[in-house]
């Protein structure tokens, strides 16, 4: 496809890998450590550089049009997050850290085999796979950590306020190990699931798509103004203070505190901008311009004290997870899944991140035999993640197709990739033609 599309061959390919979050949603902005694994799925670009400073791009999916522009002057339309737009992401974060003024163009054609806005994180692969393309294409080296952190802070040029979770697990990625993703420093450290039990990803076929909704943006800002308000209530300088984990770390108190003194400080009922900026002693004018983000200016009620709550409270269960996997007692599939239940209603319940559609995939995954599940990825739609007893795996997969997916003709559209297990994939590739 790509002799026919540019009349050439491709020099060299590059993959990155989705991903699916077993446990941590909504808590890397937050600054706590999340436990993602990659997926066998992932994004391929078959790449030829070329000597004019144009770069070209098609899609083997023919409703994703061709696109092309200079690759010296990369603008990003952030109001329509079209499938270029986040190569383009990836193309300018490695250009900018480089410094480079006269890019090599690049002729590329992306495959993808990710469900797009599933929550397996297909955009951010897309982002990471267009910065190692753009690295090998221009002669540059970078470490994987050193790629992670350009590909986090490139894809906030679409407008998603992310954590680094997807871009760092794409690249810092081992076949048959989950990891403990760690940042501030970024660091990645493996952890052996249990045997005995598979991870199966159902996909809800409700799309959900973070740069074009303000949900996402939203819970992020809330969790910021949690810190504020905590961080003013405990006499902290609360306009240093940017994440929750912050104020934990400045408090020097464990996360089970951290709880005790969310109950404390706040109240359960929404609060208003007025009375937030009451109680930061600041005007109307320095909350909008100071501390809320562009996309969230419309904003007149916050739920501070929910969303507070779950991530400190997911915080402690991906410790605990990390710590069951670690200590393999007897009874760990167990125990997992309680934590990936527990996960899923405070999603569902404290942070509202969940819907119908996922609701009841999670229901009937546990009714047909998953031990644990929840939804995965940013919510509002995608997928749900569910651990299972590989004894039951192939009567689980047979059931859940009948009672979800034959019922539900939307989805029986989408449900080729809609429904399977996964092991631990590997990270960020490039291959070279020999």
């Amino acid at each position: 496809m790509f002799v026919s599309k540019f009349g050439s061959a491709p020099k060299f390919y590059v993959r990155a890998p989705g991903r699916v979050n077993l446990i941590g949603e909504h808590i890397d902005y937050c600054g706590y450590a999340v436990l993602p694994m990659a997926i066998e799925q992932d994004i391929l670009i078959a790449v030829e550089p070329v000597k004019t400073q144009v770069v070209q791009l098609a899609n083997t999916n023919s409703s994703y049009l061709d696109f092309s522009t200079s690759a010296n002057n990369i603008e990003i339309n952030k109001t329509k997050p079209l499938w270029h737009n986040y190569f383009l992401c990836g193309l300018k974060g490695i250009q900018e850290h480089f410094g480079l003024n006269n890019p090599t163009g690049m002729n590329c054609l992306l495959d993808g085999t990710i469900p797009p806005s599933s929550g397996l994180s297909s955009s951010s692969a897309l982002v990471c796979c267009a910065g190692l393309v753009t690295v090998r294409a221009n002669g540059k080296t970078l470490s994987k950590v050193e790629l992670a952190e350009i590909c986090s802070k490139s894809e906030r040029y679409i407008g998603t306020e992310g954590g680094g979770m997807d871009q760092s697990i794409s690249f810092l990625a081992e076949e048959g190990t989950a990891k403990l993703i760690e940042f501030s420093p970024l660091r990645a450290t493996d952890v052996r699931l249990p045997s005995g039990a598979a991870f199966v990803i159902a996909n809800s076929c409700v799309e959900m798509n973070k740069a074009a909704t303000s949900h996402y943006n939203i819970r992020v800002m809330e969790c910021r103004l949690a810190t504020k308000l905590l961080s003013k209530s405990k006499g902290l300088d609360w306009k240093k203070m940017l994440k929750l984990q912050d104020v934990q770390v400045k408090l020097g108190v464990s996360l089970e505190e951290m709880l005790t003194i969310v109950e404390e400080v706040f109240h359960p009922e929404p609060y208003s901008t007025e009375e937030i900026c009451k109680y930061l002693g600041i005007s109307l004018e320095e909350f909008r311009t100071q501390i809320l983000s562009q996309n969230t200016q419309d904003v007149s009620t916050f739920k501070l004290y929910q969303r507070a709550k779950h991530v400190y409270g997911e915080a402690a269960r991906v410790l605990e997870f990390k710590k069951i996997c670690d200590e393999a007692p007897a009874n760990a599939i167990q125990l997992l899944g309680e934590l990936m239940n527990q996960s899923h209603i405070s999603c569902k319940e404290m942070y509202e991140c969940s819907c119908p559609e996922l609701d009841r995939l999670v229901d009937i995954c546990l009714q047909f035999g998953a031990i644990g599940s929840r939804l995965t990825g940013a919510g509002w739609g995608g997928c749900t993640v569910s651990m299972v007893p590989t004894d039951k795996l192939n009567n689980f997969l047979k059931n859940v197709e009948k009672a979800y997916y034959q019922t539900n003709v939307q989805s029986s559209a989408l449900e080729n990739n809609s429904l399977f297990a996964t092991k631990p994939g590997r990270g960020a590739l490039v291959f070279v033609e020999a």
